[in-house]
């Protein structure tokens, strides 16, 4: 499966208008994964929550800081980097949406969300800036 490994990547200025390069990124990972339709709606929410938060939370829709997004198709699997030019933050700070007191937050869903639809979620800090891992194991 070694003629399968790729790469695609993409490069946003960071407005929230640029959220909707998603799905055509998706596409064309799409095209050379063939996803099923289950992957393609957990892919595309996930994804977009995590280019959001970048956009929005991390670069502050600042449009001269950049959002990248590399995904890298691996044997078992898809791994998405979304890495923004913002400050960062603890992930483990982030409130818990299911709680009663945060219901009705119009916040805190995003992380929530890739835990839930993604294999595996990682965040950590760079020397420039806030980088978001994303993991979706291929059943093949």
């Amino acid at each position: 499966m070694a003629a399968r490994q790729k790469v695609f990547r993409l490069t946003l200025s960071s407005k929230p208008k640029n959220i909707g390069k998603v799905e055509g990124f998706l596409k064309k990972i799409d095209r050379a994964v063939r996803l099923d339709e289950i992957q393609e709606h957990k892919l595309m929410i996930a994804l977009t929550e995590a280019v959001n938060n970048a956009i929005l939370h991390g670069n502050k829709s600042r449009e001269e800081k950049k959002v990248r997004v590399v995904c890298e198709v691996q044997e078992d699997g898809l791994l998405f980097t979304v890495t923004d030019e913002g400050r960062g933050f603890r992930p483990d700070n982030v409130a818990n949406p299911l709680k009663e007191e945060n219901l009705l937050k119009e916040s805190g869903r995003g992380i929530f969300l890739m835990r839930t639809l993604l294999d595996r979620v990682e965040f950590r800090r760079t020397r420039d800036g806030m980088e978001v891992r994303l993991w979706l194991l291929l059943n093949r």
